[in-house]
């Protein structure tokens, strides 16, 4: 590039390092390796998620490495620079985990800050595991300047066809008695056997599929191992690429538009991918200004049907989807049976339909992906349900295996540990309706996931058996006859605050309703008598967030009403 065409992509870097009272800078600068030439490039931030807290992000270094070589060779002087992550597989059950959700804004906080700072051009963002994708996207709409995201890619199973859901379930396989301390062990040795992001189609493969379909990734990059040379291929194209995008002036708001989001709803409805999609999808589009709402999923959830045989309620595991070509074949069906929007632009600069137009279909014989006209389920996995106990929405996950309809009495519980203890102990009795209460984004606060409760009673063979509702949210390695996100949740005084063991609870996937068999004249004096307990935390970042997040039905963000 000349330096004309490089001063035209340097909007926000030549504010910087441009003119003789930038020399401080610049000196600053120098000290990290920028040469005279480096200044007249248009700078390229690189977001790197990696830490040794996960096995999800532990590659992520030298994928991010990758993404700055491919931005140099381009045109552009990469800088690498580091936001945090954190492990719902390693936190999940404890209170630790009431950071998970958290961590998402502070992961987009985080980038917007860094990037606004150091007047970056361009960004390519790396992330691996549930929150840091969503909250890379959110950093991205926010500063809207040109941007790539990248998976850092999936996990290899473990032996026997294990993975981290396999452990917990193992938890409750030995609280029934079905398997001993050296067999819990055998499968905690060998379920996670090194990088990558957890691998059924849980919440980190969904959002990267989820991402891809946006038009934010490059084609192929939500379904590649997380080792692998394809891999570092697609972190090194997506630096490349970011100049281009830099030069068509495309930004992350002209390609995650509306009909984008629908792409995306679509996509992971097809996939059977975790109710955290809906969370994550509605914060998204809040920050690119995009009205997205339940509404929408239930309006596309009548016409999508689920076909993909993946875990946590199927059998094939991400690996193995990516050995039959990933999700592009699946959304070039897609959008030759009008499923999609193929006129979106996506970060390629082309269109969805310009990039699918070649993609050739699966091989004969896989049993991953089902065809459209004998899907796994009809309609949604993803059910939207309102009704006396949710007046604003919860999302349930119900993929037809569980049945359509549970009636059953409320077993109550004041958090997760107490539900866990009251699972595991044999408390819990089929029929029980589980609720466990208290867990919502401002109770909790931070709106944990349910996977160890929704895993044990998986392993104690309470399946079917049982159904559970939250105020909290699931892991997409959670399934089950399951609804979470219940709003309003019970410390802003919603009805699951005013249930009562014994009570009546009845839902229904096929109308979409939730409810308890109590009048509204009975609820208000419950209500009347109800007292809202005191935050369980005043202080730091825990205290922050349950001041500023909105509800889960509005994708539970600390900027909705700034």
């Amino acid at each position: 590039m000349s330096d004309t065409e490089n001063k035209n992509l340097r909007k926000y870097s030549s504010q910087v390092v441009d003119g003789i009272e930038a020399a401080p800078g610049r000196a600053m600068l120098r000290a990290v390796g920028f040469t005279d030439e480096d200044f007249k490039k248009p700078q390229i931030g690189i977001a790197s998620t990696w830490a040794m807290v996960t096995p999800c992000n532990m590659h992520i270094n030298k994928l991010a490495e990758e993404a700055g070589r491919g931005a140099d060779a381009a045109g552009g002087k990469s800088v690498i620079f580091n936001t945090i992550t954190i492990s719902d597989g390693i936190a999940n059950g404890t209170e630790g985990m009431k950071y998970s959700l958290v961590s998402r804004e502070v992961i987009a906080d985080s980038i917007e800050t860094v990037v606004g700072c150091e007047g970056f051009d361009g960004l390519v963002a790396v992330g691996g595991c549930d929150k840091n994708m969503p909250g890379c996207i959110i950093g991205m709409a926010r500063l809207n300047r040109p941007a790539i995201f990248v998976y850092g890619g999936t996990i290899k199973p473990g032996y026997g066809h294990t993975d981290i859901i396999s452990v917990f379930e193992a938890v409750g396989q030995h609280a029934r008695g079905d398997i001993n301390e050296i067999q819990v062990k055998q499968i905690e040795d060998t379920a996670i056997p090194g990088p990558g992001s957890c691998g059924g189609m849980y919440t980190a493969n969904t959002m990267a599929s989820a991402i891809e379909a946006l038009g934010m990734s490059l084609p192929g990059s939500s379904a590649q191992d997380a080792i692998g040379s394809d891999k570092a291929s697609d972190c090194y194209r997506a630096g490349q690429q970011v100049l281009e995008l830099l030069k068509q002036d495309h930004k992350p708001r002209d390609i995650m538009t509306k009909k984008a989001f629908e792409n995306a709803i679509r996509v992971v409805i097809a996939l059977a991918g975790s109710t955290n999609a809906v969370l994550h999808l509605i914060a998204m589009a809040n920050a690119c200004e995009v009205d997205l709402t339940l509404d929408d999923f239930v309006r596309l959830g009548n016409i999508t049907p689920m076909v993909a045989d993946l875990r946590p309620s199927g059998k094939y595991m991400m690996s193995e989807l990516v050995a039959i070509g990933g999700i592009q074949p699946l959304m070039k069906r897609m959008l030759d049976a009008g499923m999609l929007h193929g006129d979106v632009i996506t970060v390629t600069g082309r269109t969805m339909a310009e990039n699918l137009a070649n993609v050739p279909d699966y091989p004969a014989g896989q049993q991953v992906i089902y065809p459209f006209d004998k899907p796994i389920k009809k309609d949604s996995h993803l059910v939207i349900l309102n009704g006396n106990l949710a007046p604003t929405g919860a999302v349930a996950k119900i993929t037809g295996k569980e049945g359509l309809r549970f009636e059953g009495t409320a077993r109550v519980y004041e958090s997760e540990e107490h539900a866990l203890s009251g699972i595991l102990d044999g408390e819990v009795k089929a029929g029980d309706v589980i609720v466990i209460r208290y867990e919502g984004p401002k109770g909790g606060p931070g709106m944990r996931e349910m996977l160890s409760p929704t895993s044990a009673v998986m392993g104690k063979g309470l399946g079917k058996d049982v159904a559970l509702i939250t105020d909290g949210r699931f892991s997409g390695g959670s399934h089950g006859f399951v609804v979470g996100h219940v709003t309003p949740e019970a410390f802003e005084g919603g009805p699951i605050a005013l249930l009562e063991n014994g009570d009546r609870i009845t839902i229904d996937a096929e109308t979409r309703v939730i409810s308890v068999d109590v009048t509204d004249a009975d609820l208000a004096t419950r209500h009347a008598k109800w007292v809202r307990p005191a935050p369980k935390y005043t202080r730091g970042v825990l205290a922050k967030y349950a001041k500023t997040v909105s509800s889960a039905s509005e994708g539970a963000v600390t900027d909705k009403y700034l």
